[in-house]
């Protein structure tokens, strides 16, 4: 029997994709069409393989697969990335962008055979389906990709399918096949571009903070399979192992990424770090103020844990405690926005290497803060961190500095792009910080009227939508470098889309709802 909140989900999804291309009609319109129709066959297959236990990996309980969703936001984005550059006149990165959609169609078509090809009996109609959409997309390559691009294509679906078998290995239940598909496939292609560009170097070519976020990625991945591999040999809780651990840390980080990401910029990373952070007395101010704001959580952190401790009863910090994180978050990024960009950027991607490192700390129990940091953490687990890490709060940062991230600033000559891609930056703070935290508190609270087969309430989406339109009002007053050109329909129907998406999803919300919102307002 169908599952019907997970085909409203791929209503939705569809909807969004031809909304996109209903704006932006080429060659590539007929492979993601193609893609879409595949992936909801496939993603039945999924479903079924999950609930009987006859997937390869332990995915996530409590979940669907996720597929149809997932699999369009990697080629939506290559989509739109590629006709704002055309249409400012960027060839490189408009070929950037084509690249980026082939690779995400080739991934999520990938994964797509992998579950064709488990299911017993073989299903005849979605191999057809799978066979043809496949014909579509390659045969589309081959008239649009040069032989390097195809092979930059083929190194990203290379190094996806031996980190998949990794990581998705050494984490059992961290992940759906949908939130696979999307971290892995950034990482993997993360991971490819900063190879290519390592072994491309060309003094003066490419912006220091890029290199900055490629490097740092890639090195806490690195570490983190590093460790893995080496404490299947070792005991990680000992303090011999934790005194090891931070000195391969700083082994590591300064004998392999520092230099690394020295021979990129061609300046000492610390020194170039340093400068960058103070190089103006507004970032000074900005970092005065988000020093205050982690304290602050942190502050939350421990308040909790301390309120735990005299309640026995209570064991986990409910929905409105956990979006305190949301309210604080929107407070950092929404100052950053405004202010200095590039600052904000670089302190997003040092935040994910602190959170990352702490949860390696947490994870692996190491000496003296690992099992301090379990505790505290507990508290907020919810039913999404299901395996040995917790991602939640990464996750969090990760939608909210996604759209920093992929800002095609490029092709943007004024920094900001024109209509509704003037709000792309601000995609997480709307989608996470505004939408899905007030769609959480009014839902839980006030909400009465339930969506059909889901817990979100139809209350939630609402307020959800208004407060979002809130503030697209309160940016446009204090941004002055957002100019939407009366594209206002196109913004409520884009917030209205994404709003619905997070009252059916199953997925990992902060991390899907952020990239379709930026898909929708960058077409």
């Amino acid at each position: 029997m169908l599952n019907k909140p997970v085909l409203v989900e791929s209503l939705i999804v569809f909807i969004i994709v031809l909304f996109v291309h209903a704006v932006v009609w080429d060659r590539y319109s007929w492979c993601a069409i193609a893609l879409a129709v595949q992936a909801f066959y496939v993603q039945f297959k999924w479903d079924r393989l999950l609930q009987l236990g006859g997937a390869v990996f332990q995915f996530r309980a409590a979940a669907n697969s996720g597929l149809l969703p997932a699999s369009m936001v990697i080629p939506l984005l290559g989509i739109v990335m590629k006709e704002r550059c055309k249409s400012a006149g960027i060839v490189y990165f408009e070929r950037f962008g084509i690249v980026v959609a082939s690779t995400g169609m080739l991934v999520a078509l990938f994964l797509s055979v992998i579950a064709v090809g488990i299911t017993k009996p073989v299903p005849t109609n979605t191999c057809i389906l799978t066979g043809v959409a496949g014909s579509i997309i390659i045969y589309t390559m081959k008239h649009s990709l040069t032989v390097s691009e195809v092979i930059e294509v083929l190194e990203v679906l290379l190094i996806f399918v031996y980190l998949s078998m990794i990581l998705l290995y050494l984490l059992p239940r961290c992940f759906t096949p949908g939130e696979a598909l999307l971290v892995l496939g950034g990482i993997s292609f993360v991971l490819n571009q900063l190879i290519k560009r390592s072994l491309n170097v060309i003094e003066g070519r490419g912006d220091p903070i890029d290199f900055f976020l490629l490097v740092a990625v890639v090195g806490v991945v690195l570490l983190g399979l590093f460790f893995t591999v080496l404490f299947i040999f070792m005991d990680s809780g000992t303090w011999i192992s934790s005194m090891f651990f931070h000195m391969m840390t700083a082994v590591l980080g300064l004998g392999v990424i520092m230099p690394w990401l020295y021979r990129l910029i061609q300046r000492n990373p610390l020194f170039w770090l340093l400068q960058f952070l103070f190089q103006t007395q507004t970032r000074v101010y900005l970092l005065v103020y988000w020093t205050f704001l982690a304290a602050s959580a942190c502050g939350v952190v421990f308040y909790q844990n301390a309120k735990r401790s005299s309640e026995s009863k209570k064991h986990q910090a409910s929905t409105i405690t956990r979006k305190y994180f949301h309210f604080i978050v929107v407070a950092t990024y929404i100052p950053g926005l405004i202010y200095d960009r590039q600052l904000l950027y670089v302190a997003a991607v040092l935040c994910l290497a602190v959170f990352i490192f702490l949860e390696y700390i947490r994870y692996f129990r190491i000496k003296p803060f690992g099992q301090t940091l379990r505790h505290l953490l507990s508290l907020f687990l919810d039913e999404r961190d299901s395996g040995p890490l917790i991602l939640t709060h990464i996750y969090l940062l990760l939608g909210m500095s996604l759209p920093v991230w992929l800002f095609p600033r490029s092709c943007a000559p004024k920094g900001t792009l024109s209509g509704a891609g003037a709000l792309v930056p601000y995609s997480g703070v709307l989608a996470v910080g505004v939408g899905d935290t007030i769609a959480s508190v009014f839902g839980s609270t006030m909400g009465e009227i339930k969506w059909p087969g889901t817990k979100k309430t139809f209350e939630g989406t609402m307020t959800a939508i208004f407060a979002q339109i809130i503030a697209v009002a309160l940016i446009l007053i204090f941004d002055s470098s957002v100019n939407l050109n009366s594209s206002y329909a196109w913004i409520l129907a884009s917030v209205s889309l994404v709003s619905l998406l997070e009252a059916y999803t199953t997925q990992i919300d902060n991390l899907l709802l952020p990239l379709y919102l930026q898909i929708m307002l960058m077409a």
